[in-house]
């Protein structure tokens, strides 16, 4: 793993994990109740997962894309899905929106109009993000780490991005991909 500089964030499995739980703690520690977890897919997904289960409320899945370009490292025009994803019921009442980091904060800011927008029985909203980067137009109502000079984050799942299924058999065996 490469050292973590200025300009690029390295954080390990183990790391992006106990992020997850400390997340947690902080948003239970706040004393706020929330009814729903609302997920940004895909970086909110693994911290989506892990407050549905630990708060046991349900987790409802918004999909957005921005960062296709370049291999995934330049941000472009935001897609917001039509429709979100839930087991049952539907959105409302108080939401903690989630997602693994706010960058520009134009995410978080067009998704934020779009639930007042759309979802009249959403009462309240909050965010929390794992990394908070200064660049951001938006605060999160919690997150975990302030990053002042705006770091490219090199997240563990990252490693999937250029894997492809025919690959898979020997990554598996040596650990990376030719």
């Amino acid at each position: 793993m490469p050292e973590s500089s200025d300009k690029d964030l390295w954080v390990t499995w183990d790391e992006y994990h106990h992020a997850i739980e400390r997340l947690v703690l902080l948003v239970h520690e706040s004393g706020w109740k929330f009814d729903q977890v609302l997920c940004l897919a895909r970086g909110g997904l693994r911290p989506g997962d892990v407050f549905s289960r630990i708060f046991d409320v349900p987790l409802a899945i918004l999909s957005t894309s921005s960062y296709r370009e370049e291999a995934g490292t330049e941000q472009g025009i935001l897609d917001i899905a039509k429709h979100i994803t839930m087991s049952r019921g539907s959105l409302g009442g108080k939401v903690l929106l989630l997602d693994d980091l706010v960058d520009s904060g134009v995410t978080l800011e067009k998704v934020q109009r779009h639930l007042s927008e759309q979802f009249h029985a959403v009462t309240e909203v909050k965010s929390a993000v794992i990394w908070y980067k200064a660049c951001s137009s938006v605060k999160p109502d919690f997150y975990l780490d302030y990053l002042p000079s705006n770091p490219w984050i090199h997240q563990p799942f990252e490693d999937y991005d250029g894997l492809r299924p025919h690959q898979l058999a020997a990554w598996l065996k040596r650990g990376n991909v030719e």
